[in-house]
């Protein structure tokens, strides 16, 4: 009986679909920043782990992903944005490129949100 439980596990096991959350690390992250003063639109082409500055804002992306390119493909970022000079925080979490109003940056001065990954 025990043969016979082991063979169907085995067989069970070849039949299911293999579900694998495949994410490819990437070095740059795409990010385009608002100033909703000016009504002007940057693209920035960020390094991963380096600090870029935008007017008066500081930038870190820690980790840039990009999903599954053979499924829905979708590219994931770890943002910091503080203030540059002070260091005032504004803004760390994830950004979902497919899904950009799950964690907004939620500043009265500026906007950004995720392009994709490189």
């Amino acid at each position: 009986m025990l043969k016979n439980n082991c063979f169907f596990v085995a067989c069970l096991a070849c039949f299911l679909p293999i579900v694998a959350n495949a994410y490819t690390n990437r070095n740059t992250a795409v990010i385009q920043v608002m100033n909703k003063a000016a009504g002007k639109t940057q693209t920035l082409n960020i390094p991963v782990g380096q600090e870029v500055v935008f007017e008066k804002l500081a930038i870190v992306v820690r980790a840039c992903k990009q999903s599954d390119p053979f499924k829905a493909e979708n590219f994931y970022a770890f943002v910091e944005i503080s203030k540059s000079g002070e260091g005032t925080k504004i803004y760390g979490n994830w950004m979902d490129r497919n899904n950009p109003g799950k964690n907004p940056v939620q500043n009265p001065d500026y906007d950004a949100w995720l392009v994709k990954c490189e």
